[in-house]
């Protein structure tokens, strides 16, 4: 089990309510962390659902959802940003 930091930011901190937590995981890649975080269900799997643009960094660089997770990882999780 890894003790991983999550950040949730924008559109998907509005969702879940909340801007970080703690969470153990036994979640080899980022991509299996999101799924264990969408079948929490609710608000989790609304916003982190498979098919919505979501971004995500680890340890404050931008991931592919294949990367690996170790403990004391902080995973972020974001809509995508434009600007204009």
């Amino acid at each position: 089990m890894n003790t991983i930091q999550l950040r949730y930011f924008a559109s998907i901190r509005e969702a879940i309510g909340t801007g970080a937590e703690r969470l153990s995981t036994a979640a080899p890649t980022l991509a299996a962390l999101r799924d264990e975080l969408i079948a929490r269900g609710g608000a989790h799997a609304q916003a982190l659902a498979r098919g919505k643009a979501v971004r995500v960094s680890l340890n404050q660089a931008m991931a592919d959802e294949s990367a690996a997770l170790a403990d004391g990882a902080e995973v972020a999780f974001f809509p995508p940003v434009t600007g204009g």
